[in-house]
C-alpha cells in the first residue's frame, strides 16, 4: 500500500496513529559545498586521503541512510536554489534569470499566497522552524509602519513587513543573506565599511520580525551583548537556536505531540571563512583535519563547522525519547537530509569532485551536490546508494507524499510546486520512472549573457528510437528571456561527465536535438513540469503590435475582443480602481492607453484581460520603450507580483525578459497588468503591451 494511502486510511480510522505516522523532518543545507568537500563521497570523487577533509558526521549519516550521487540544485547560486527548494518552482519563473538577490533589502521573491514546503507542512499539523540564511527577500517598514521602498527609508526598529514568518515558519532566527552581506562585523567591520549610522549593509540578526541589533542611531547596530553581529559566532548561534527549538518542542505539552520541520540553511561554508571557535562544546576553528589527520585551513574549518553542527543534531535525536512513541528514540521517525545550495565556491577538482567548473555555472560542478538522507522508520536502507537524478525542487512533492498532503491543483487555477515531482521511491531504494527534464540555470561560463539554462534528460525516446545516455543540452539566454530555444551545447554525461565533447553538430543526433528543443520550449513556457502535462500543444499569440493594434486604435478602452486560434481574448483599459476612460494608443512595441501623462500605460492605468476558456498564460511581453519598467500584475484575486519588461531592468542585475509563467487563468477571470506601484512606494511603470501568448488546457485544443 502506498504511504500516502496508508496515512489517509489511518487518519480516518485512528487519528492518533496517523499523527505518529508523520515523520519529523530535518533539512540541513550547507552553503557553497561541492561533492569533494565531504569524506562521505570520497570513494566517488577519488580524492586522496592527504587532501580530503574528514567529515565524520556526514559519513555517519550516509551509513545510517542513503547517499545520492546524481543530486542537483535547480540553479548554481544561492537565491535561485533556495527559492526552488522552498516553492518547488524554478526561480526563472519568478523574476531572477541569473545571479542572486542583492542589496540590504532584496524584495521578497515569494508572494503572499504562494505555498512553500513550510506552509504545506504547517497546514498539515507540523510545527515549523528555520535557523540560518534566508536570502529569498524581505521588506522593511518605515517609521510610520508602511512598507519601505528599500534600505534608505527603512526604520530598523520597526517589525519587518515581510519575513519567513509570512511563508510558513512558526519560529525563525536568521540572517537575510550571506553572512558577510547581512551586516558589518561589529568588531572587524566589513568590506563595505564599519558599523556606523550610515552603514549600508544589514540588518544583522533577525528574530521573527525583529531586527534585534537595531539602535536609535539610524543604521548602526548594537556592538556588544548576545545579539551583536559577529561573523565568527554564527555557527554556534544557529546551532544553539536549533537545539533550543527542538528541546522546547518535546518539553512543551502544547507541541510535543506534533511532528516538527526544522530547516537549517547554514551560512557555512560561504566566504569569508570565519569558523566559530566551538559548537556545543566541540572545537571548530583550527580543528579540521585531512583523512590522514593533518591540519587544514580556515575554509575547511568552516566546512567542518557544518559537520559538527550536524553531528550535534543527530546525537540529540539518538538520545531523546520520541514523545509520540516513548518506546523509541526520535531518530527512528525523523527524516534527516543533508545537502548544499550549489557547488563549491572554488574551482578545484578536490572540492567539486570529477566535474567541470563550480558555483555559478551550469556545468556539473555548479549544481551537482551532496545529498544524504536517513530515516530508519521510513524504509531507507542503511549504507545504500542511489544514482537516480533528483533535484532539490523535488522535495516539495516528496514531503507531500510522505505526509499525505495533496499538491496544489494547477488545472483548477491553484498555484504551487509547479516543477516538483516526488522522489520518495528513490529514497526507499527503488528506481524512478522516467522523470520530467531537470533544468539548471545561471551560467558564469557563458560568453555573454549569463541567463543560460541547461536541461537534462536520460534515455529519451524519439519516434520509437531510444537515445541511450544522460543528455544535457545548453540553451542561450533567449530561452529564459524570450521563450525561444537556441541550443549551444550538447553533452552525454554517461560518456563525458567532464562535459568536454560538444555533440550538438553530430548529424546522427539531429532528431534528438530537435526533440530536446521542443521539450525545452514546452517545459519552459508552459509554466512548470506539472503544467506541461496538462497543456495543449497549441500555442496562440495575440500580437498587439502592427495591424492588430491599429485595428482597435480608435476604440474605447471599455473593451474589445479578438479571436485567434480558437481562443477569444477581451482587453479593456482601466484608470484607477474602476475608471474606463480614454482610448487605445498603438505605437512602437505594442498597445498603450491615451489618457495619462503619455500614450503608454502609466500612472494608475491598467489593462484588464479575459479569455473565453481556461488557458495557461505563458507570457506577456511588456515593452518599456521610452518609459520604464514597474507596476504589478495580478491573476484573479491572487497576490500581486512585480512587473518587468522585455527591454528594461527590474533591478541592476539585468533581469529583463518576457513576463513569463503567469499560470492558469480560468474562463472569465481577470488578468490585470497595472502600472501602479506594487507596494505603493516604488516608482510607477510606463510601458506598452506587446504580446500575450497562451495555451489551452488539455490535449484536444
Amino acid at each position: 500500500m502506498a504511504r500516502t494511502t496508508l496515512i489517509k486510511l489511518l487518519a480516518i480510522l485512528a487519528p492518533a496513529l496517523a499523527v505518529a505516522e508523520q515523520p519529523n523532518i530535518v533539512l540541513f543545507m550547507a552553503d557553497d559545498m561541492g561533492m569533494g568537500d565531504t569524506s562521505a563521497y570520497q570513494d566517488f570523487t577519488a580524492n586522496a586521503d592527504a587532501v580530503q577533509v574528514h567529515t565524520p558526521s556526514m559519513e555517519r549519516l550516509a551509513q545510517m541512510g542513503i547517499r545520492f550521487t546524481d543530486a542537483h540544485t535547480p540553479a548554481s547560486r544561492c537565491t535561485t536554489t533556495r527559492y526552488g527548494l522552498l516553492t518547488g518552482r524554478y526561480a526563472f519563473r519568478n523574476r531572477i534569470k541569473h545571479y542572486v538577490l542583492f542589496g540590504s533589502q532584496g524584495d521578497p521573491m515569494i508572494e503572499a499566497d504562494r505555498p512553500t514546503i513550510a506552509t504545506m507542512l504547517r497546514d498539515g499539523g507540523y510545527r515549523t522552524a528555520m535557523f540560518g540564511k534566508w536570502h529569498v527577500g524581505l521588506r522593511y517598514r518605515r517609521s510610520d509602519g508602511s512598507p519601505a521602498a528599500g534600505w534608505a527609508d527603512a526604520d530598523l526598529r520597526q517589525p519587518l513587513y515581510d519575513a519567513p514568518l509570512d511563508h510558513g515558519f512558526d519560529v525563525v532566527r536568521f540572517t537575510a543573506r550571506s553572512h558577510m552581506s547581512s551586516g558589518p562585523d561589529v568588531v572587524a567591520g566589513s568590506a563595505a565599511g564599519p558599523n556606523t549610522p550610515e552603514q549600508d549593509i544589514g540588518p544583522g540578526h533577525i528574530h521573527g520580525r525583529e531586527v534585534v541589533g537595531a539602535t536609535e542611531d539610524r543604521k548602526r547596530l548594537i556592538s556588544s551583548g548576545p545579539d551583536a553581529y559577529l561573523l565568527t559566532k554564527l555557527g554556534s548561534r544557529h546551532s544553539d537556536h536549533a537545539m533550543g527549538f527542538l528541546q522546547s518542542h518535546v518539553n512543551d505539552g502544547a507541541t510535543r505531540q506534533k511532528p516538527f520541520f526544522l530547516y537549517l540553511p547554514a551560512n557555512a561554508n560561504h566566504g569569508p571563512y570565519t569558523p566559530d571557535e566551538s559548537i556545543g562544546g566541540r572545537p571548530v576553528a583550527g580543528a579540521s583535519r585531512t583523512k590522514l589527520g593533518a591540519p587544514m585551513d580556515a575554509r575547511h574549518d568552516l566546512i567542518y563547522e557544518n559537520d559538527v553542527a550536524l553531528g550535534r543534531l543527530v546525537d540529540w535525536l539518538e538520545a531523546t525519547e520520541d514523545p509520540r512513541d516513548p518506546e523509541q528514540r526520535l531518530i527512528a521517525n525523523t527524516l534527516v537530509i543533508f545537502t548544499s545550495d550549489n557547488g563549491a565556491e572554488i574551482d578545484s577538482n578536490i572540492a567539486t569532485g570529477p566535474f567541470r567548473s563550480n558555483k555559478g555555472s551550469c556545468y556539473e560542478g555548479g549544481h551537482r551536490v551532496p545529498f544524504i538522507a536517513a530515516w530508519p522508520a521510513g524504509g531507507i536502507a542503511p549504507g545504500s546508494n542511489n544514482s537516480a537524478p533528483i533535484g532539490l525542487q523535488d522535495l516539495f512533492a516528496t514531503f507531500a507524499e510522505i505526509t499525505g498532503e495533496e499538491l496544489p491543483d494547477l488545472g483548477a487555477g491553484e498555484k504551487g510546486a509547479e516543477d516538483s515531482i516526488s522522489v520518495l521511491a528513490a529514497l526507499e531504494g527503488e528506481e524512478l520512472p522516467q522523470r520530467p527534464p531537470l533544468f539548471f540555470h545561471d551560467n558564469k561560463d557563458a560568453l555573454g549573457d549569463n541567463a543560460v539554462v541547461a536541461m537534462r534528460l536520460d534515455n529519451p525516446s524519439v519516434s520509437g528510437r531510444v537515445f541511450e545516455g544522460q543528455w544535457k543540452i545548453f540553451f542561450d539566454e533567449r530561452l529564459l528571456r524570450a521563450g525561444e530555444a537556441d541550443a549551444v551545447e550538447l553533452f552525454n554525461l554517461a560518456e563525458d561527465q567532464w562535459e568536454k565533447s560538444n555533440r550538438l553538430a553530430d548529424p546522427s543526433l539531429e532528431s534528438l536535438v530537435e526533440h530536446l528543443e521542443a521539450l525545452a520550449l514546452l517545459h519552459r513556457n508552459a509554466g512548470g513540469h506539472r503544467l506541461a502535462a496538462i497543456a495543449s500543444p497549441k500555442r496562440v499569440t495575440f500580437d498587439w503590435g502592427g495591424e492588430m493594434a491599429r485595428e482597435f486604435s480608435a476604440k474605447s478602452v471599455a473593451g474589445v475582443s479578438v479571436r485567434r486560434g480558437g481562443i477569444t481574448m477581451r482587453v479593456a483599459g482601466k484608470t484607477g480602481e474602476s475608471g474606463t476612460d480614454g482610448t487605445f494608443s498603438p505605437g512602437e512595441g505594442g498597445l498603450g492607453l491615451a489618457g495619462g501623462k503619455s500614450k503608454q500605460v502609466d500612472g494608475d492605468e491598467a489593462f484588464v484581460i479575459r479569455f473565453d476558456r481556461d488557458v495557461i498564460v505563458e507570457s506577456a511581453a511588456l515593452v518599456a520603450g521610452s518609459g520604464t519598467c514597474g507596476g504589478s500584475y495580478r491573476v484573479g484575486v491572487k497576490s500581486r507580483l512585480a512587473i518587468y519588461c522585455v527591454d528594461g531592468d527590474n533591478d541592476s542585475k539585468d533581469q529583463q525578459g518576457i513576463l513569463g509563467d503567469i499560470g492558469v487563468l480560468k474562463r472569465g477571470e481577470e488578468l490585470e497588468l497595472n502600472a501602479s506601484p506594487h507596494f505603493g512606494v516604488e516608482a510607477p511603470g510606463e510601458w506598452r503591451l506587446g504580446a500575450i501568448t497562451v495555451r489551452g488546457l488539455g490535449t484536444s485544443s
